[in-house]
């Protein structure tokens, strides 16, 4: 076959340019491009077909499901109680968050009330999640355009509230301490001290990450203008968060639908004006300053009081606990892990999470365990929205287009 055969696409030529005329017709074809599982820049185990022009993004396809656990299947398996675990494993960066966002959907399914102290801690560990997340986000995506010296500055500011995890609940990455109807134990006044030596230490800190990028030309070059996407085309795509907010939309369900300890405090909500890459950064920034802001007045605010509503955290069997034989001690144990039984009824609750409006979607028939479970996932929502803002650009702003969105893919496939 001819190499002209081969060619399938017409650049035509400017009309208007000086040498037009002399200038002959380029035809080219269709370069297509497997971008991932494996490439670093995905965030994860993603793999996006790109259809490209030389370098420009023609169209982009995600291919998604590689990290897939079938976690909503898992929930009807198990009692309420026994699948917060399962949430920590969603968005594993920000793993207490997703545990937040669960109880807060099965408290709303009980009509239960949280106590007041709770509610306090529930609200500072959460911002405290929100600066890990943010933490993560800044160090990845500066990584990921080349500014390496960020990374190393986030992770060492990490790495102390991670410490603070640790002695909180025992555990750094797949942490877990809410509890249906409040949290599983109070901060003590070591963790308090810890926590407010960091709220003081923490501010320049980000100052210093906004010297590093905002007066480094490769950084300006590589978010200014990339990836813009109007506030109409954001609303329709259902995006949320910092995503959302870059656009101009001002919405945070932290304000428009307030929860926890949030409506007792004085904070802002950062919104972008042009909906650029640019723009998604810098909410990000001034998102840290507040959630210090936050916690800062939650630690003044908070009373002494109950941290747990009553409720049970399992039902023991009525009869006595003498196995006599193997279907005795089947059915016995049944009993003891049926936990407390929800009112029949169906609920949604949406969660102002780090990167979006993470939302539990419930059905209940009346038992001790969901009927049906739905996770409403940021990270899926916006990957919906990765073809409309990467074509035209080129293929390295694909990996800024992937960190813009802040995906974790185990809460995108679940």
């Amino acid at each position: 076959m001819a190499l002209e055969d081969q060619r399938t696409t017409v650049y035509k030529v400017d009309p208007n340019h000086p040498e037009s005329e002399t200038l002959p017709a380029l035809r080219t074809e269709e370069l297509l491009l497997n971008m991932g599982p494996q490439h670093p820049s995905t965030h994860g185990v993603l793999k996006v077909i790109m259809e490209l022009e030389g370098e420009r993004v023609v169209k982009s396809t995600p291919v998604m499901g590689y990290l897939h656990r079938g976690v909503e299947k898992l929930a009807e398996d198990g009692t309420y109680h026994q699948f917060i675990p399962h949430t920590d494993r969603l968005d594993y960066v920000c793993a207490m968050y997703n545990n937040f966002a669960y109880c807060r959907a099965v408290e709303k399914l009980l009509d239960l009330k949280v106590p007041d102290r709770a509610e306090y801690l529930r609200t500072i560990v959460a911002e405290v999640q929100r600066i890990i997340g943010h933490l993560f986000w800044l160090s990845a995506q500066a990584l990921d355009i080349g500014a390496m010296t960020v990374f190393f500055y986030c992770f060492r500011d990490r790495e102390i509230l991670l410490d603070w995890f640790d002695e909180l609940c025992g555990a750094r990455l797949t942490t877990s301490w809410y509890r249906i109807g409040g949290v599983e134990r109070d901060l003590t006044p070591s963790l308090i001290a810890k926590l407010k030596a960091f709220l003081d230490y923490f501010p320049p800190k980000i100052d210093e990450y906004q010297v590093f990028l905002e007066k480094n030309r490769i950084w300006l070059a590589r978010t200014k203008g990339i990836a813009v996407i109007s506030a109409e085309d954001a609303i329709n795509f259902g995006l949320s968060g910092p995503t959302l907010r870059g656009s101009g939309v001002d919405y945070d369900l932290r304000k428009y639908e307030p929860y926890s300890a949030y409506p007792r405090c004085e904070f802002s909500v950062p919104v972008g004006k042009n909906g650029d890459t640019y723009d998604r950064y810098w909410i990000r920034m001034m998102e840290l300053y507040e959630s210090v802001k936050i916690i800062k007045q939650c630690l003044e605010q908070m009373e002494e009081g109950p941290i747990m509503a009553e409720v049970p955290s399992v039902t023991f069997p009525p009869k006595q606990r003498v196995f006599t034989n193997l279907e005795s001690m089947i059915q016995q144990f049944k009993l003891f892990s049926q936990g407390f039984k929800a009112p029949p009824g169906e609920i949604y609750c949406g969660t102002e999470a780090h990167k979006g409006e993470l939302g539990f979607y419930i059905v209940s028939t009346g038992g001790s365990k969901p009927y049906r479970l739905k996770i409403r996932a940021p990270s899926f929502v916006h990957m919906g929205a990765f073809d409309h803002m990467a074509r035209g650009y080129m293929i390295s702003d694909a990996c800024t287009i992937f960190g813009t969105y802040d995906i974790v893919m185990g809460e995108c496939d679940r």
